[in-house]
């Protein structure tokens, strides 16, 4: 296929995703596997720039939870039709994570939109669920080694020592530091995180799950430095509207 028209093919397959239209993303999708191209470079060049403009907006406040979710359905029908076009032992996916809600803590919303944004950057994502304890983190782990992440929500004050114990847990059973350990949530901040020992703290499943993809990619400072700024920005705009 030329590169002009491979070009347009990427936009209007990441276009299809930003709009939350899964017949459209079939549709070019079958259209281009059928001229020859890999369902890895349709992922990585087509869903997931859809999937992540999608979530610059939420971030923004220029797009709604609706419009999220509309979107992941998009993304998750391209990863369905191209599952069967995968060469045998290819993997379209850049790594794996756990996520899960810690024990005592049966909210769920928040936990599930980390979940989407996950998998909308390329993630294959464990979904251990709500209420779940140290030990079912720890067995997670250990049943996925090759899960390089995990992340931790709690939204209630009352289970912030849930989070400690899951925390200490990995640790005690991940002496070489393979896993990285996230943690969110209403109940958690960024002080939090370094006093238990985590490795990082987002406030919102968007800057989640591109921190996440920096831990793959090696570029985690950089895109901390950034996350960080944005949040500062955030808060005085939010202290600014208040005032």
């Amino acid at each position: 296929m030329p590169d002009q028209k491979k070009q347009k093919l990427y936009e209007e397959l990441a276009l299809s995703v930003e709009l939350g239209r899964p017949k459209d993303t079939e549709r070019l999708l079958e259209a281009a596997v059928a001229e020859g191209e890999t369902a890895k470079s349709l992922v990585q060049k087509g869903l997931i720039p859809g999937m992540r403009k999608v979530g610059a907006d939420f971030q923004d406040e220029e797009a709604d939870i609706p419009r999220l979710l509309c979107a992941a359905r998009a993304m998750q029908k391209g990863i369905d039709v191209l599952q069967p076009y995968l060469e045998e032992g290819e993997d379209i996916h850049i790594g794996k994570a756990i996520i899960g809600t810690v024990e005592g803590d049966l909210h769920e919303v928040g936990k599930n939109l980390v979940v989407i944004m996950f998998r909308s950057v390329g993630f294959d994502v464990i979904d251990l669920g709500v209420d779940v304890s140290d030990r079912q983190f720890a067995k997670a782990v250990q049943d996925h080694p090759d899960a390089g992440i995990l992340c931790v929500s709690s939204l209630l004050t009352t289970t912030m020592p849930a989070v400690r114990d899951v925390v200490r847990k990995i640790r005690s059973i991940d002496r070489a530091g393979r896993v990285r350990i996230m943690i969110g949530g209403g109940s958690v901040t960024e002080a939090f995180a370094k006093e238990v020992g985590a490795d990082a703290y987002t406030e919102n499943a968007v800057d989640a799950a591109e921190l996440a993809r920096a831990f793959v990619f090696g570029n985690e400072e950089e895109v901390m430095n950034r996350i960080t700024g944005k949040t500062m920005m955030n808060k005085k705009k939010r202290s600014g509207d208040t005032e």
